[in-house]
Order: structure tokens, then sequence, then C-alpha cells
């Protein structure tokens, strides 16, 4: 929603918005692009008279703004709705989706297009480094969306991605996710059906061969050319390839078809990151991009921020912040920063279920095994809301699983304590939240 009210304001209108728990980076942002940010919900916020209301998709049915909306009879839409009349008419509509790296895979396809010359628009649910910020309009012809999948508005439940009018389209991964919105993969699979109908023939799809799930989505129709990609040496056939070099991603190969592409290396922790980076190769390659921008593009990308972003160090002790919450991105990422360790360096893993799906008991089981190359994992008990005390993850169970070396603490200031007394020098610390987790980060950083 924060990009979306960029998107707006640079497009001419006057932007205020309300909002729950505004916190970093995003309230940075606002208050940077000089957007009013108000603290809760009240019918007051609509004086004087919009001409149009956006609703983000978490309000609903009894908050007292959209009532306001409705009584009042103010014109009103969806965020994604605004997009696709207001900000893509006119422009080629480069969508990455999936259920991980939609990001980090939307952000390196802008830069590589920025570094091409093309000057893309784009809006990503995250601040690019290389931009330091979630979304501009562009002066090009390409505009790069991260496509989300999750319900549009409380008055319409198609996913948001059906809105963005996709040409190129960038299919990551596909899992069950979203387990308060969809009741099974195949509801998921059903929305990234309907999104490949709105890809044009003229257009191009560009979709991981080794996902099943994804291959099941193409059966089900595709009206529009499909460039495949997968790990190299799998025995899968595809159009791109990629390779680890370094087990912690930070080098890897390329190949287009049976010839070498050539090797990279970059800032980046993770060896799904390859997978990124091959993906958005293989679809700058049909955009016209040559093999020195692509290289460059790869290069010199700066990361997003809160995607395996360096906080701080204090005494020695390296604290990172990371989006994850899902056990297959907790899983790489993880198992990606172990490799880069020494062998005296220890990794501690410290874990908000923030999600409504890590809330919930749907990763119950995969949970445990996510933390396999952690030495130390800290868990805090996961809010209730909304859930019944049997649907609610069972912390203390997944921390048994994981080993003696898990264990659960009530809050963050029992966390901050522990870690604080008991990391050493060379230890990495890991935080896990797709929020603002209290201010542990900080905290942390001064308690060291």
């Amino acid at each position: 929603m924060a990009a979306i009210a960029k998107l707006a304001k640079d497009s001419g209108f006057i932007v205020s918005g309300s909002d729950a728990g505004v916190y970093p980076p995003m309230s940075d942002f606002l208050r940077a692009e000089g957007i009013i940010a108000f603290e809760g919900y009240d019918a007051a916020h609509l004086e004087p008279v919009p001409d149009l209301v956006v609703i983000g998709n978490a309000l609903s049915r009894g908050n007292g703004e959209v009532e306001a909306v409705l009584d009042q009879g103010l014109e009103y839409c969806s965020g994604p709705e605004f997009v696709g009349h207001h900000i893509l008419p006119g422009r080629h509509a480069v969508v990455v989706a999936g259920t991980h790296g939609k990001t980090t895979t939307a952000s390196l396809m802008a830069h590589m297009l920025e570094v091409g010359g093309q000057m893309p628009g784009f809006m990503i649910g995250g601040i690019p480094e290389d931009f330091g910020t979630g979304a501009r309009l562009g002066l090009g012809p390409y505009f790069v969306l991260e496509g989300d999948e999750y319900d549009t508005a409380f008055f319409d439940k198609r996913s948001k991605f059906l809105h963005y009018r996709a040409r190129t389209l960038i299919l990551n991964n596909l899992e069950y996710d979203h387990a308060d919105i969809f009741p099974d993969i195949d509801a998921i699979k059903r929305q990234f059906a309907h999104l490949l109908r709105t890809v044009p023939a003229s257009g191009t799809v560009v979709v991981n061969a080794e996902d099943d799930n994804l291959a099941d989505v193409l059966a089900q129709g595709c009206w529009t050319p499909v460039i495949r990609f997968a790990r190299h040496g799998r025995g899968v056939e595809a159009d791109w390839f990629w390779e680890p070099v370094a087990e912690d991603g930070s080098r890897f190969k390329l190949w287009h078809g049976e010839s070498s592409f050539g090797e990279f290396a970059w800032d980046m922790i993770g060896r799904h990151h390859a997978a990124n980076a091959c993906a958005v190769a293989a679809a700058a390659e049909s955009l016209g991009l040559d093999e020195r921008v692509i290289r460059q593009g790869i290069e010199s990308f700066g990361g997003v921020r809160r995607r395996m972003t360096v906080v701080g160090e204090r005494r020695g002790v390296r604290i990172f912040d990371d989006f994850a919450h899902h056990p297959t991105a907790i899983a790489g990422i993880v198992a990606s920063l172990k490799a880069r360790l020494g062998g005296n360096e220890r990794l501690w893993v410290i874990v908000e279920p923030r999600s409504n799906t890590m809330r919930s008991r749907v990763h119950q089981q995969r949970l445990p095994a996510a933390f396999a190359g952690a030495d130390r994992v800290i868990f805090v008990p996961p809010s209730a809301r909304n859930l019944a005390l049997e649907e609610a993850l069972d912390v203390q169970a997944v921390c048994r699983d994981i080993g003696p070396h898990a264990k659960v603490l009530p809050d963050v200031q029992s966390i901050v304590s522990e870690v604080a007394a008991s990391v050493r020098e060379g230890d990495h610390v890991l935080i896990l939240s797709n929020g603002g987790f209290d201010g542990i980060h900080q905290r942390l950083l001064e308690a060291l």
C-alpha cells in the first residue's frame, strides 16, 4: 500500500492514508515521500472528501473507516485495481509470481532493466537497495511488479496479480501458503492458471521447470511462449540452467541451452538466489538485453532491505535481519548462512511466527527440519489471534523436535537478555520476522 501511495502521488494525486502499527522501513519511506500516514482508522481521515479511496486487503467490514466509505457512498477500489487502471495502461508489465523469491527477483529485474538504460517503473513489496524506494513510475516502456497471489480485498477475492496485465511473467515456484485464504494447494494453482490466461500470445512466460506444481498449472492451459529454467545436472529439460559454485550462493554459473553463459559473483547469500538470477537472465534476454548488461546487472545488484540485511555488529557478533516466514525459505537461508561461517562461528536463529500461516499448524511438521544448520534456535510464542488453541503453532513441540539447542522464550526482552549473555565473538544472529518484532534488532545491538 505504501508503494501504491507513492505511485499515486507521483501520478499527480494528493495522497494520505490510514494504517495501524506503522513501522520501519515503510514508515520511514512514507515520511520521506511526504505522504501523510494517519495512525489508526477514523471517518475524520476522509475529510475533505477524497475523489477515490484505495482499500487494502488487510481491511474488512466493521473497520470504522471502511464503514464510513460505504455509508457515504464514496468511490473506492482495491490497490491492485488502482494500479491496473491508473498506472499500467501503455506499459509492458513484467510480473514476478511464486511462493518464494518474488521481492528479490522483481528487484533484480528492475535493476537489470535500469542497467540496460530502460528506466523502468516498478512496484515491489520491499525496498530494493539499488533504488532506495519500493516504487516509482519510471520513464521507459517496462513496469516491474511483484505479483502476490494473496486475495485482493474484502470485496474482491481474486489474487492480486490478476490485475497486473502481465506481458512477461516469471513463475519462480509454487507451494502451499496463505492457509487463511486458500484451503489447499489446488486452490492456489487455480489462481495461477487464471493468471496464465491473462498473458498475451505475444508475451513470455519464464517458469521453473523443476516445480511439479507449476507443471500442473501449465497443463491447465498456456497460450504464451514458455522459457524454462532449472538447476544444471538434474536431468530436467530446460532452456536456461544454474548451478552454485560457492555453497553460500555467492558465486554461481549460468548456461543458456548447451552454451555456458559464464560464472557470476555477487554479495547475495543463498543458493536459491542463483535460481532467481537465472530466471531474470532468461527474462532479460527475451526482452533484448545483451550479455554484458545481464552480467553487470547481476554482479552490481545491491539486494533488498530485510532480505539477509546486516543491521549491525557489536563485540564481534553480527546481526542479520530477514523476512523469511515459510519452511522452504527458512531452510534455504539458514543453510546458506551456515555454509559461509567458519568452524568456530555459531549461527543463532531467532523466530517470530507472525504471518497467518506461520501462526497456524499448517507447517508444524515441516518447520523443525528447516533449522538443521542452526547452532541455537529461539522462538517467541505466536499470537493466537483468530485461532483456536488447537489450531495455533505449537512452538514448544517444534523446539523439542529441533533438539536441546532450541527453546521458547516469552518475549523480546527475554530473548535479548539470553542472547546478549551467551553469544561469543564470531557468532552470527539471524532474526526472522515479517514484522517489526518489537524492535529486537536495535535492542539486541544496544544490549551487546
